[in-house]
């Protein structure tokens, strides 16, 4: 037997080897068998997963948006008020947004977009795989900000409220998180499959949410840049992009440095994957954010009181048709017209501010307050302290300390931090209930409507002068005296009756004895009761003379005078009394042009109508809208008023030749002024051949005086605002209202309207 040597290895090391080979086969086996278990179980499980939660399995997991609401999803959407020359006014809301198309989208927007937020948009189909686990960690690791959410989950998040109340969902912020994640998983994919990449991106961008409530792109590039999100420039679709993170937190009105330091991470990312040059980069970074910030509400914009006013009518409808006009997407397409309404804003405030600065002066230098006693010119005494307990602050303390307690009072002049309103822009300052109501008090109000008497469309509503801090309209709801703007009813009247405007009157205030045996003789502007001329009805209604207005109106007969103007449209009740001649009854300035257009319009009543049609979000027309009108008087006695109106311009002195020379030329213009007795209501009506233009102005109560009635009268309270408007809407070459001349009847005239070659003197003066 041979012997081993010194060398030689044991006995047993290949035994050894071999079992060790034998052991790792083994080993490899097992691994290799749990590897192949394990995909294999992964494999079922997961779907098997995405399958119960779906389904919600036992009512585990809460319950999926239905395939339906999937396939069709809903977002509150603002309804949208659009003029008639497509430019938007505003929006009701209960979120503030609304949509835009893919081609409303800047593309420098939609790469920014891509590029930050999921740049393998294009290639997944709502999962990114390659992401995806960082989220699996991150959740595991409780570090959840680790994202690797695609737009499209992203998506689904925004447009779903995923129900969590499961039970397994309710065990904890894992579990919960996962059950999220898992549902937008599926909600995702089922996106993918019924939506392109395109409308995807696109339904994104309309819900995601921008902070300082807006949602969506559209009112985003609104708020933050005045501009359309088709027109956004790189640095301002990074910013907003930015936004989309965390909007509060990156808001760059509040945080401006956080959304400047965002913003250039955004431009980055486009400069590392190789979508803007490095010198851009540089330059872009360097610039500021250049905010152009303004939150929508129903103060801001134009319009607002002619949105204000609408409102309560469209959400009639919208009760009526099984909608809610703050999230139904509704598009109401008006007859307003922007730019007449900009030239209408525009001029009341260019007036009212001088005005107002003009009215205090004045009341200062007599040492009172507006709130007069017109019969004894004195203050009213303890007008604010009467007001004052008719405001919410009065009625709170009262309920909390009691009527007679004297803190009451003491709260009511205690001075707090305030915001008020200024024609040079909102004021910080100290001020008290009282003070605040003082200060208010003392504010002119006006209101402008604008009509086109062919259509009947309101073109152009101003109810007031600043709507977040004074809320009553002045075109609708408010109702004045008209003052000397009713008289066309009256000479309309006679027109009617058979008399001419040329017929001769005396300037000579008759002695009328009213229903309780008074007498009443009118006066004329000036005090006097007539200086005894001769002058014809045309002159008389152009120097708006009471003398020769009241005697025309003992002739027609108050009666008929409230028939007259009620078949023209005046709604409001009329007195039919002898001073309804010199307008005594309320009426609201709507009603007034509304009137007066049916003399343009050659006999036609158009009742006024602001609303064209109204759209569901997907563009399908809801209804149509169209006027009602009515013939209220024959051509001819129309066409004769048009001449009545225009001697306001024309004849010597009328009071409405003092109109710009440029407004004149080229152009036929009539007008009535009108102030009321008490000095309280200052009017304007004027008549073009395709505009109809009511102003009022006054104090928002009937106890707020001009400091004079020459200061508040219409000639020079309300006729140069119509004046500044009427320049502004013709320097306007593209608005469509031109300089021109009156229609004429399709009737022969049967008297010559030329009182200077003409003058009817009848033995009859006009029958009934």
């Amino acid at each position: 037997m041979v012997q081993p040597t010194r060398n030689s290895p044991p006995r047993n090391f290949a035994h050894k080897v071999l079992g060790t080979l034998s052991l790792q086969r083994s080993w490899f086996k097992k691994f290799t068998k749990a590897i192949w278990i394990l995909l294999i179980s992964f494999i079922v499980a997961v779907p098997l997963y995405f399958y119960v939660v779906s389904i919600n399995l036992f009512g585990l997991f809460g319950e999926m948006p239905s395939l339906r609401a999937i396939e069709n999803p809903e977002n509150d959407l603002s309804s949208e008020v659009i003029s008639a020359d497509g430019v938007s006014l505003g929006r009701y809301f209960r979120y503030n947004r609304s949509q835009v198309t893919y081609e409303q989208l800047a593309p420098v927007l939609v790469k920014t977009l891509i590029e930050s937020e999921d740049h393998r948009f294009h290639n997944h189909s709502g999962i990114d795989f390659w992401a995806y686990p960082r989220v699996i960690f991150g959740a595991l690791t409780f570090n959840l900000q680790g994202g690797g959410s695609t737009l499209t989950q992203q998506l689904a998040k925004n447009l779903y409220t995923l129900d969590l109340d499961g039970p397994l969902a309710k065990a904890g912020k894992l579990p919960q998180r996962l059950i999220q994640k898992s549902k937008e998983l599926i909600i995702a994919i089922q996106l993918e499959r019924n939506y392109t990449k395109n409308e995807i991106l696109t339904m994104y961008l309309n819900t995601v949410e921008f902070s300082s409530n807006a949602y969506g792109i559209k009112v985003a590039s609104e708020t933050y840049f005045n501009k359309p999100p088709s027109k956004l420039n790189q640095q301002e679709a990074a910013v907003l992009v930015g936004m989309c993170q965390n909007p509060d937190y990156f808001n760059p009105h509040y945080h401006a440095d956080r959304s400047l330091r965002k913003r250039n991470e955004v431009l980055y990312k486009l400069y590392t994957r190789g979508h803007i040059a490095k010198i851009r980069y540089d330059s872009l970074k360097a610039l500021p954010l250049d905010l152009k910030y303004s939150v929508q509400n129903q103060n801001k914009g134009m319009a607002t009181y002619f949105r204000s006013v609408l409102y309560p009518e469209l959400s009639a409808w919208c009760k009526e048709h099984g909608y809610d006009i703050r999230d139904a997407g509704l598009k109401i397409h008006t007859t307003i017209d922007s730019r007449l309404q900009r030239d209408a804003e525009d001029a009341v405030a260019d007036h009212m501010a001088g005005l107002q600065q003009q009215f205090n002066r004045e009341w200062r230098q007599r040492g009172l307050n507006p709130w007069v006693d017109p019969r004894t010119g004195q203050e009213i005494k303890g007008y604010l302290e009467a007001k004052i307990k008719r405001t919410d602050a009065y009625r709170n303390l009262v309920k909390h300390y009691g009527a007679d307690s004297d803190s009451v009072g003491i709260l009511l002049r205690a001075k707090k931090p305030m915001t008020v309103f200024t024609y040079h822009g909102e004021r910080d300052t100290l001020f008290s209930s009282m003070d605040s109501l003082a200060y208010y008090n003392r504010f002119l109000q006006t209101g402008l409507m604008s009509m086109d008497p062919r259509t009947g469309a309101i073109k152009a509503w101003v109810g007031g002068i600043s709507h977040k801090y004074f809320k009553y309209d002045h075109v609708r709801q408010g109702t004045r005296q008209p003052g000397s703007t009713f008289k066309p009813f009256v000479y309309g009247t006679a027109i009617e009756a058979g008399f001419s405007p040329c017929q001769e009157f005396a300037d000579i205030s008759p002695t009328i004895r009213l229903a309780d045996g008074t007498p009443w003789t009118p006066a004329n502007s000036n005090g006097s009761h007539g200086s005894g001329d001769i002058m014809t009805m045309r002159r008389a209604m152009a120097l708006s003379l009471n003398s020769i207005t009241a005697q025309v109106m003992q002739k027609v007969t108050p009666q008929n005078v409230v028939s007259f103007a009620q078949r023209l449209g005046i709604t409001s009740k009329l007195d039919a009394v002898p001073s309804l001649c010199l307008g005594t009854s309320d009426v609201t300035l709507y009603e007034m042009v509304a009137a007066y257009s049916s003399f343009v319009n050659l006999g036609i009543y158009t009742q006024p109508f602001y609303i064209t049609r109204i759209e569901d979000k997907n563009g399908n027309v809801l209804e149509n809208f169209t006027p009602k009108t009515r013939q209220v008087m024959d051509e001819l006695t129309a066409y004769k008023m048009i001449y009545m109106l225009r001697g306001g311009v024309e004849e010597v002195d009328g009071t409405s030749a003092g109109l710009s020379y440029d407004l004149k030329v080229g152009n036929q213009i009539g007008g009535k002024t009108g102030t009321t007795d008490n000095a309280s209501d200052g009017w304007y009506i004027g008549i073009t051949h395709n505009l109809v233009t009511g102003v009022w102005v006054g104090g928002d109560e009937r106890n707020i005086h001009f400091p004079s009635w020459s200061f508040g009268s219409g000639t020079r309270s309300a006729r140069p605002i119509w004046d500044k408007y009427m320049t502004m809407v013709y320097r306007d070459r593209n608005d469509g209202y031109d300089k021109g001349t009156f229609r004429q009847p399709s009737q022969k005239l049967d008297i010559e309207l030329d009182c200077s070659q003409y003058i009817d003197t009848p033995t009859e003066e006009g029958t009934f």
